[in-house]
């Protein structure tokens, strides 16, 4: 079918994903796809009823003209500490909705999948350190590279990543190598490259998928994604990394404390997760395409928004974001 019987006219919604540069590994591939037909050619802008930019790499937006009855939205799985446009109301209003990582967004985002896969079993420690690191990002704007370094002075931690490195993998895979590593380890250190509401990343799920329990430093309201009440351990529960890896230390000691941290998987899942999982574990993707329609070449129905814009920015300045 050409491009030209598949544009405006056809009953397909046709969704662009605009210029995404290297947010594409979070991308569909281009194709049919629930519903609609996605693109990555820019030159589809004209006959796109839905434009998706992605945030971190997104061009200047007055050279792009906007079509009448165009849908465009932002999706954004980065933090607003990064990418502070994301809280910036001018910028924003220019998107008819949001998908990002924000609990308030219209199309939340999130980097939790389907609650099986937390089920699997806890394989045995054998390695010698309580804890594993697997860090590479240094644009650090919480300070985490300096907690980790204090925290080494007080307890062994392995260290895979591009940062603070002091192991090397034998061979690397991707995510089913680093899952197979931290799986080894009593504690992963699931620390945020920035914190902020709502940023809940897979620093915290790989090691509950895995069976390492995370030690976690990042989202305040990270309790809201946990399966669990006691399936991780808060960093800002304690007084700095010294009293952190003093109760590392112990828990690692004392066998029955440390099975406690596991048990959860053997448990009902806390109803707080159940309903977060029940509600966005499809890809915020899918959850978009699946509720557009096209009606003699104009969309008719789209996700409803469940905060204006200015209401989610509002929201952010009341936590103490700058504006």
């Amino acid at each position: 079918m050409s491009d030209e019987l598949t544009a405006r006219h056809s009953p397909v919604p046709i969704v662009l994903l605009y210029d995404f540069g290297w947010g594409r590994e979070a991308l569909p591939p281009p194709g049919d796809f629930h519903g609609c037909r996605l693109t990555a050619d820019p030159h589809r802008l004209a006959d796109a009823h839905v434009v998706i930019f992605h945030i971190p790499t997104i061009p200047p937006l007055e050279s792009i003209a906007k079509q009448p009855g165009q849908l465009w939205v932002a999706f954004c799985m980065e933090s607003d500490i990064n990418y502070p446009q994301l809280s910036n109301l001018d910028f924003m209003r220019q998107f008819d909705l949001t998908m990002t990582y924000r609990l308030t967004s219209d199309i939340p985002a999130l980097y939790c999948g389907p609650g099986d896969v937390l089920r699997g079993q806890s394989l045995p420690k054998t390695e010698s350190a309580p804890a594993v690191y697997f860090g590479s990002n240094e644009n650090d704007r919480c300070g985490r590279m300096a907690y980790v370094q204090q925290l080494m002075k007080y307890l062994q931690v392995d260290s895979y990543g591009k940062s603070l490195t002091n192991r090397q993998l034998p061979a690397d895979h991707g995510t089913t190598t680093k899952l197979e590593t931290i799986a080894r380890y009593k504690f992963t250190l699931a620390f945020e490259n920035s914190i902020s509401r709502d940023y809940v990343t897979e620093k915290f799920f790989d090691p509950l998928i895995a069976g390492s329990v995370p030690v976690y430093r990042g989202a305040p309201n990270v309790d809201a994604f946990a399966p669990s009440a006691h399936c991780f351990i808060n960093a800002a529960d304690f007084n700095g990394p010294r009293e952190l890896a003093e109760y590392l230390l112990h828990v690692a000691a004392h066998d029955a404390e440390y099975e406690a941290y596991l048990a959860w998987k053997a448990d009902s899942f806390a109803a707080n997760f159940l309903e977060a999982i029940g509600r966005f574990f499809e890809s915020a993707f899918v959850r978009l395409c699946s509720q557009l329609k096209v009606t003699n070449g104009r969309l008719e129905s789209t996700p409803a928004q469940r905060d204006p814009i200015h209401k989610v920015v509002r929201w952010f300045g009341r936590n103490g974001f700058a504006l």
